[in-house]
């Protein structure tokens, strides 16, 4: 299973990028992960580095340790969480940034994510966080 969206913001790669690679903001906008901290002496975006996500929906809470695999300046950032590939490309365009954020389900995961309306709030989600992004990257001076 995967999905996408996509969204054009009106700030430089950079200023999206830094804001996407401090994953300890990422509870500012998504609506599923609530908290997020760099693990085992990572302080920032690498290829291996590890941060601990928290995360919930509706009742239900958890957490996972994601390994960054690709981490690419101002253009792709990248982790597994556990057999599900989350993806950021960041593309220069009209004055700002397209960004992408996607998922690719590549190993058998619970019974939820073959759920169609999993996958469907799973892209509804990404739609949200993504327009959080954008407004608060579009703040920045």
């Amino acid at each position: 299973m995967e999905g996408q969206a996509t969204i054009h913001i009106n700030a430089a790669p950079e200023v999206v990028w830094a804001l996407v690679t401090d994953v300890t903001r990422m509870g500012e906008w998504s609506p599923e992960t609530t908290a997020a901290e760099w693990v085992d002496g990572a302080t920032g975006p690498a290829v291996g580095a590890k941060f601990r996500g928290t995360n919930k929906v509706w009742f239900y809470k958890w957490s996972t340790t994601p390994v960054i695999t690709a981490c690419e300046s101002n253009r792709l950032f990248a982790f597994d969480a556990g057999g599900t590939i989350w993806t950021y490309s960041f593309t220069e365009s009209d004055g700002g940034t397209s960004v992408t954020e996607s998922f690719r389900v590549e190993s058998r995961l619970d019974i939820v994510y073959t759920i169609a309306q999993r996958r469907g709030a799973l892209i509804k989600g990404m739609q949200k966080t993504l327009e959080r992004l954008k407004a608060a990257a579009e703040s920045q001076p």
